[in-house]
């Protein structure tokens, strides 16, 4: 019976799961973006420009900078 039910469940599971592996690797991309030492180092240095433009208070940027530091520190372990 598990083969009969694999057959005629085919036409509907195989595009679901495909679905499902497709969004697995754009969730992998993401992260690995996410966590990617020379993108923070990027905004962290975007972030200090934008600080010294007199764009960000030195209060956002405080957050921001603590933000990126604390995943940059992640990403050396």
């Amino acid at each position: 019976m598990g083969l009969l039910t694999s057959l005629l469940t085919l036409p509907f599971r195989g595009p679901f799961d495909g679905t499902l592996w497709i969004a697995a690797r754009i969730g992998e991309a993401a992260e690995q973006s996410w966590n990617d030492p020379a993108a923070l180092r990027a905004a962290l240095v975007e972030a200090e420009r934008r600080l010294l433009a007199g764009e960000l208070s030195e209060e956002t940027y405080d957050a921001i900078e603590l933000d990126l530091l604390e995943r940059l520190k992640g990403t050396a372990r």
